[in-house]
């Protein structure tokens, strides 16, 4: 389900990573990322012209809190839901906001993880709007610039 590169990204990461230099790889010549505070919150621009603002959990660190230290196994589905309701508190503070603000819904789930993320799409010909949003982002969700 991967979508194609916009032809714009490698111009875009470039003008977007000297506008927020905290922006991070998450692999090579892939999505930028950028941590939106101390709470947890991820923020990703994706090549396929995304800006996507996410929230999650590793599964390993729910499997932690739910066996106490014990080595039960446990099924992915229990651990998905209960990772699921770990994250809802969070998510619940921002979802109005971003649904409001033309962001769409959608859980993800797999091995490693799971994550609530909250995706918009962006036009790469138009750079102070995704830098706009971003800053937005950064300031609704993150408390800062």
């Amino acid at each position: 389900m991967n979508e194609p590169e916009s032809p714009l990204w490698t111009g875009a990461r470039n003008t977007l990573t000297k506008t927020f230099p905290q922006f991070y790889e998450l692999e090579p010549g892939g999505p930028l990322a950028l941590d939106l505070g101390e709470d947890g919150w991820l923020l990703e621009v994706k090549p396929e012209g995304k800006v996507i603002c996410q929230y999650g959990v590793a599964m390993d660190d729910v499997m932690s809190l739910m066996s106490d230290g014990t080595p039960e196994d446990l099924g992915t589905d229990e651990v998905a839901k209960q990772a699921k309701y770990f994250i809802q508190p969070a998510v619940s503070k921002f979802r109005t906001l971003l649904l409001q603000s033309g962001f769409s819904e959608e859980s993800d789930m797999n091995d490693e993880y799971v994550a609530v993320t909250f995706e918009r799409v962006v036009d790469f010909h138009n750079l102070p709007k995704v830098e706009d949003l971003i800053r937005w982002c950064c300031r609704q969700i993150g408390g800062r610039v």
